[in-house]
């Protein structure tokens, strides 16, 4: 459902808008739902440079489940 929008905008602005329109061949409206749309979906929160160096890092090891840990603990601690 679409829903009328009203901005105020500089002149300098709004003439700019006009030109880049006529340019791309496409309305004001749909460039400005573009850009929105863009930021909207960059508002995911990023993953810390920390966590995103330690991607793949356990790639082709061999990590035990849970239970093979827990029978290994309990071999190793309680006997």
């Amino acid at each position: 459902m679409n829903k009328k929008l009203t901005l105020s905008l500089d002149a300098n602005i709004v003439d700019f808008a006009h030109d880049y329109s006529k340019k791309a061949h496409k309305p004001i409206s749909k460039i400005i739902e573009g850009y929105f749309s863009e930021l909207k979906m960059k508002n995911t929160p990023e993953i810390p440079k920390e966590v995103a160096e330690l991607y793949g890092i356990l790639e082709g090891i061999n990590v035990p489940d849970k239970k093979e840990l827990r029978r290994k603990f309990h071999e190793d601690h309680l006997n």
